[in-house]
């Protein structure tokens, strides 16, 4: 791996590189994908980032250190060295405010950078989740501005949604179909043949940039209004006292039957693109109900699940909660709704000790004020051990492992239902979404 501490030299040739703006779950896939095939310079505004990258440290986790070291990828947080970049691909993040309000800030910050260093000919293509419309009408200014050059006439726009799932070792970008659109059918194929080279030519032409901008936003939307629909029938399993998960395994003998679980939605797609949507439909003066009824759910979880386990316990009980990242077996914290659960049951009376061998230490701290308890001591007992997240480490342990973590009539809750099938000492209680 190369770090890039080039200067801007605007006598040089045009050398056509591919500059990735943004190094994050989406970003350095993608830029190491198309170093196999391309010069590519990486471009990422945090300092460390690049540096952790160059000594071969991915915090994501997605790549361990030979598979970045060992690939032809030129690394850097300066914005200057993108400048001799003919195809320059965007690809921060589109995250929401505290209002669930669309936060374009990091789009329109990586648009004025890339405006800086773009020249004539110069192609943009963004990958970040938007509204229909974005791209064009929103990060185009930005360019036009900052470059003094013009959309479609100087510079040409295009757009190539993101599909990586984080900790997804079989969908990943090689064996994806991309979505390709363009503002020309001659830009449109150029991408087609870049994105081409990295996913064996499983490419999907959209007629607009619009229609590229919707689907993307519609895939997330869908998973959303299904986890949401299970959220709902789990808590009238819960009322009708019988297992969710046992409904679901006879249900899904049908072969049409979409396959969905209930829990917490977190992260940095699904429990924040329908907002993207919902916000442009509400814009054009239409009411997205079948939308914000779904995030109204699967935002309610932690609540909902707060309170099923509050009635179950003692005043000012002692509580582990085991997991914190958004989804099994991955590092990202962003939009965990963890957080929710922790919040309710601190402000209940109770104790709350955390751990995730996933999670990073600073970034629990820094974004939630959590500080993790990963060293747990064999004397130590709970009240209740609440597993939220599934990952692999959780579901390796037996029932002699979990009952050396509870107190006699100690409370088991377990979200996931992992441990469904585990016996246990009748002495312990459980509780299981």
């Amino acid at each position: 791996m190369k770090n890039l501490t080039q200067k801007k030299d605007d006598s040089r040739s045009f050398t056509p590189y591919v500059a990735v703006v943004g190094l994050g779950y989406v970003g350095l896939p993608l830029a190491i994908a198309l170093s196999k095939f391309h010069k590519v310079i990486g471009l990422d505004t945090d300092e460390n980032r690049v540096k952790e990258l160059t000594n071969g440290f991915d915090r994501t986790g997605e790549f361990i250190s030979s598979e970045i070291t060992n690939m032809e990828l030129r690394l850097t947080s300066k914005p200057y060295d993108i400048c001799l970049s003919k195809i320059f691909i965007i690809a921060v993040p589109t995250p929401v405010d505290k209002d669930n309000k669309p936060d374009l800030s990091s789009l329109r910050s990586a648009s004025e950078t890339v405006g800086t260093q773009m020249r004539k000919g110069s192609i943009i293509v963004y990958e970040s989740t938007v509204w229909p419309g974005v791209t064009e009408d929103i990060c185009a200014p930005i360019l036009q501005e900052t470059s003094g050059l013009k959309a479609g006439v100087d510079f040409f726009l295009g757009y190539s949604p993101e599909r990586v799932n984080p900790g997804d070792k079989e969908h990943t970008i090689d064996k994806i179909t991309k979505i390709v659109s363009a503002q020309t059918p001659e830009i449109c194929n150029t991408l087609s043949k870049l994105y081409g080279q990295i996913t064996k030519s499983k490419i999907h032409v959209s007629p607009n940039i619009r229609t590229a901008e919707a689907a993307k936003v519609i895939e997330n939307a869908q998973r959303d209004i299904n986890i949401a629909f299970i959220n709902e029938i789990a808590q009238i399993c819960q009322k009708l006292e019988i297992s969710v998960y046992e409904v679901l395994e006879a249900a899904e003998t049908k072969w049409n039957f979409l396959k969905f679980k209930p829990g917490l939605v977190g992260g940095h797609c699904i429990g924040v693109d329908p907002y993207y949507l919902a916000y442009r439909a509400r814009e054009l003066g239409y009411d997205p109900s079948v939308l914000l009824t779904g995030r109204k759910i699967n935002d309610g979880m932690g609540k909902y699940i707060s309170d099923q386990i509050l009635h179950l316990l003692e005043p000012e009980s002692n509580i582990l909660i085991l997991g914190l990242t958004f989804k099994e077996d991955v590092s990202d914290l962003r939009n965990s709704q963890v957080e929710d659960i922790i919040k309710y049951l601190e402000s209940s009376g109770h104790t709350v000790s955390v751990s995730d061998p996933h999670a990073s230490q600073e970034e629990a701290m820094e974004l939630y004020g959590i500080k993790l308890n990963n060293k747990i001591n064999e004397d130590d007992k709970f009240d209740c051990v609440l597993c939220c997240v599934g990952h692999s480490e959780y579901r390796k342990m037996n029932g002699k492992s979990i009952a050396g973590l509870l107190k006699k009539r100690g409370l088991l809750a377990d979200i996931k239902g992992i441990w469904r099938n585990i016996r246990l000492d009748e002495s312990y209680r459980r509780w299981t979404l």
